[in-house]
């Protein structure tokens, strides 16, 4: 079928509203038309994520209410006990994150499936929490992380507290297959409500999952907690948890980037809300140098993930990259576990296979494991999951250069509102010492050698962009690498065709003879693929020469694929 029988399709549908139908009719260029018709958005296991708007390949009531239909005719599968565990349902800030939410739960209700709804905004951290502490069979929250403001997303949650894996995913896009907008149930709210099958979450799951996020402090008592701290959730939902955590712990210098505190799904004062990119501190640099704060987190809008600055003994403010936060965590966690007696016999790391070294070297030093899972927490907290029947090893922190990070087994999924806790619990206790986390860092440098990193995005838009990624894949592996520059690969692995012990995935990553690395992704949510740079080195100019001369071939290489 043609986009354009797509498009009259969607026209001349009973059940879809004037509104959207309108929309369409308003569209006059036929790149954008083609782009909303020429695909059904896709399910898979980061769920959906794609642009707000009218059309099949758009983030919209029936979208998602084709992916509704088909979780809830997966759930019904496995049978009443099933319905009756339920559902719970969150959502952040986002244009229509409310609305999609309601679809949601009333599309599950009609098929008797009991609904838990959170009944505001939260970090998704917390659904994933809501899950294990409610037993629920499965879990929603609607949010699209850290994409521009037009975009939103679903993505679902099994019974561990994971994302689904492939394996779910395929069971439910069984399901929608075989659905139409015509087929979807659903049941209003307030009639769910009525009968019992749509609950709201009261606050005590709120205060119990922060209990378990303070229960997990490395250090307490010792701890002077006079670090000065601006944090920012970029008009996000970690504005009341991190700030509830925080000052729950003691930590009473935190002050909130006034601009940035309030729910926006517009993203007025940051554009771009993710704290990857250094450009989402700018609002709250101005605040730090003005009080001279010790340190800056932020968070992205659905709080599972933070970034960080601090200010170092020259009173300058540090940026610092995933794979660094994240060594420095993996570092102090140990340390701290070592110290108190709590490190487990057993313990483990798990990291994604794009992550740097570094923090498997530190872990190595004090005989935790480390595991290496492709890139997304539905795969690192998959280990863990595993782990909870066989107890082969005990979860220590899993993590992913892309500042995601968690800590403990409370929840399976990337944790903001704990990482941003232990973030401002270890700038205090180095300060104690005399210690910035630039020095702190710069101390693991002389230890485990200096490693350095980059990752840029190469961004193709719509369907042409997304053959040219694949012609890009499909290019490097019919045309293999030996050496880039000086630099000679030492092994090259293609976790799409080769045995790697994970499961499948468009990935090729060359290691040299040096201990350095790249790695090629196509992004699973944005059109874009990802060239990931690790380097190992004696000092920080030799890094920056093997980095630059690692980007500038591949990506030479790339964009001269058609």
């Amino acid at each position: 079928m043609s986009y354009l029988d797509q498009v009259n399709k969607w026209l001349s549908s009973s059940v879809i509203e004037e509104k959207y139908k309108q929309e369409v009719i308003a569209i006059k260029d036929d790149k954008e038309l083609l782009d909303r018709f020429y695909t059904e958005l896709s399910f898979g296991t980061a769920g959906l994520r794609g642009k707000l708007g009218a059309g099949t390949n758009r983030m919209n009531p029936y979208t998602v209410g084709k992916a509704t239909e088909g979780l809830a005719r997966t759930i019904c599968d496995y049978g009443e006990e099933a319905k009756n565990r339920g559902v719970s349902i969150a959502y952040d800030v986002r244009h229509c994150s409310r609305e999609f939410a309601d679809i949601a739960a009333g599309i599950l209700a009609a098929s008797g499936i009991r609904v838990y709804l959170f009944p505001d905004i939260r970090p998704t951290p917390m659904l994933s929490y809501a899950v294990r502490a409610l037993n629920n069979i499965a879990g929603i929250v609607v949010t699209a992380s850290h994409n521009p403001k037009d975009y939103n997303g679903y993505k679902v949650y099994w019974e561990e507290g994971s994302q689904i894996l492939d394996s779910k995913a395929d069971e439910i896009l069984s399901h929608i297959q075989k659905i139409t907008y015509q087929d979807i149930k659903f049941l209003d709210r307030k009639e769910g409500e009525n009968l019992g099958l749509i609950s709201f979450i009261g606050e005590d799951l709120d205060n119990k999952y922060y209990d378990e996020v303070i229960n997990r402090k490395i250090r307490d008592e010792d701890l002077p907690k006079s670090v000065n701290v601006i944090y920012t959730p970029l008009n996000g939902t970690g504005n009341l948890p991190v700030r509830e955590v925080l000052r729950r712990r003691g930590f009473n210098s935190v002050e909130i980037v006034s601009e940035q505190e309030l729910p926006d799904g517009d993203f007025t004062t940051v554009g771009y809300p993710n704290p990857e990119d250094n450009k989402a501190f700018d609002l709250a640099l101005v605040y730090a140098k003005e009080k001279n704060s010790d340190l800056i987190i932020a968070t992205d809008p659905d709080c599972d993930r933070v970034s960080m600055m601090c200010k170092d003994k020259d009173g300058n403010y540090a940026t610092f990259n995933g794979n660094q936060i994240g060594a420095l965590l993996v570092n102090y966690i140990l340390n701290g576990l070592k110290d108190s007696g709590t490190l487990p016999n057993n313990g483990a790391i798990v990291k994604s296979i794009v992550t740097g070294n570094l923090g498997r070297s530190i872990a190595e030093s004090f005989s935790v494991d480390v595991f290496d899972t492709l890139t997304g927490f539905k795969y690192i907290c998959s280990l863990p999951n595993k782990w909870d029947i066989t107890k082969e090893y005990k979860f220590i922190f899993g993590y992913e250069e892309s500042i995601g990070y968690v800590y403990g087994d409370y929840v399976r999924d990337k944790d903001a509102v704990i990482s941003s806790m232990l973030i401002v619990e270890m700038a205090d206790y180095y300060l104690s010492k005399g210690m910035t986390l630039v020095d702190a860092l710069n101390e693991i440098y002389s230890i485990y050698g200096y490693h350095d990193e980059k990752l840029i995005s190469l961004v193709f838009e719509g369907e042409q962009g997304k053959k040219r990624i694949g012609n890009m894949m499909e290019t490097l592996r019919l045309n293999p690498l030996n050496k880039v520059g000086e630099l000679l690969v030492t092994e090259k692995v293609d976790y799409l065709t080769d045995e790697t012990g994970l499961e499948k995935s468009n990935v090729l990553k060359y290691t040299f003879d040096d201990g350095s690395w790249f790695a090629l992704r196509p992004s699973g949510t944005e059109p874009k693929i990802k060239l990931y740079m690790y380097v190992k080195s004696d000092n920080t100019d030799s890094a920056k020469g093997k980095l630059y001369l690692i980007e500038s071939e591949i990506t030479k290489l790339l964009e001269a694929v058609e």
